[in-house]
């Protein structure tokens, strides 16, 4: 694709109200994402109760323990993400067994996963040799462009 049409698609982008722009040929793939915009915080309002109403009670802050889903970023796991938006599927068919499950040992270049993306399936392989700790979204379950679905234990 010439920069003149790479321009263009990225006006076109700009100029409407597309967040997402993938055009794919036999030869090579465009892929426009735009970044969404900050939202400005909101504003605090100031509501007058009428004399006599229940003022509902403030609910409690959450803990900050960290979630079971989110890894130790010091344990030293490896994470295999998703390259694309899609639905995570753990076995190639409905009914068959799981690529791979937590304890299993998987090799550089093993499938590990499918994830469907308009109505594409596309294989997932693990990027390291290492032992499963933990499978991340369900099966069947959306998941996003760098989204963490598996992390390994590296040999």
């Amino acid at each position: 694709m010439d920069r003149s049409k790479l321009e263009d698609l990225i006006r076109l982008a700009e100029e409407s109200d597309i967040q997402e722009l993938e055009i794919s040929g036999p030869f090579r793939s465009v892929r426009i994402v735009r970044a969404a915009p900050q939202a400005a915080p909101p504003t605090p309002v100031s509501v007058a109760m009428p004399e006599g109403a229940i003022r509902p009670e403030a609910s409690p802050a959450p803990e900050t323990e960290p979630s079971e889903t989110e890894p130790d970023r010091d344990s030293g796991l490896a994470p295999i993400v998703s390259p694309m938006v899609g639905t995570f599927y753990e076995s190639p068919q409905p009914g068959a067994p799981p690529y791979v499950r937590a304890g299993d040992r998987v090799s550089k270049g093993q499938v590990v996963c499918i994830v469907e993306a308009m109505k594409i399936i596309n294989e997932i392989e693990s990027e390291v040799s290492g032992t499963i700790v933990r499978v991340l979204p369900e099966n069947g379950q959306p998941v996003e462009y760098g989204q963490e679905l598996f992390l390994v234990q590296p040999d």
